[in-house]
């Protein structure tokens, strides 16, 4: 495995860890939001990287699991994933970090982007592993 797909593991490995902690804080569910659709984009940078397609700078995880089509056969709900292409704001204003277009997200909703954030990066590192 090349070492740029393992700093990208390891980046996305870091926002699962920090969702261990956001999640003890109902408080903070934009932020686990939006660290779970960090995950899933930097899994799949991953594995574009270790394909040896060009990674583009882009944070749509809809467009990113488009481009990995050819070589990661990875079934998921369009509804989730559109749900988490929501939540990457480009500027990042505290009023609208991590926000749903319906507000902030449900402590329900975070766990299941979480669920499906974890799902997608142990499929990618299993595949780079094998």
């Amino acid at each position: 495995m090349k070492q740029i797909t393992r700093d990208w593991l390891e980046a996305a490995s870091l926002d699962i860890e920090s969702i261990t902690f956001l999640l003890q804080n109902e408080r903070l569910t934009g932020h686990v939001a939006f660290h779970s659709q960090q995950v899933i984009e930097k899994s799949l940078k991953a594995l574009i990287e270790e394909n040896g397609d060009r990674v583009p700078k882009i944070h749509s995880i809809s467009k990113l699991f488009s481009l990995c089509s050819s070589y990661f056969d990875f079934q998921y709900d369009d509804e989730l994933v559109i749900a988490l292409d929501s939540l990457y704001v480009e500027s990042r204003y505290p009023g609208e970090f991590g926000l749903l277009p319906d507000g902030k997200p449900t402590t329900k909703q975070v766990k299941l982007f979480f669920d499906f954030a974890r799902e997608v990066f142990h499929a990618v590192k299993n595949q780079l592993e094998t």
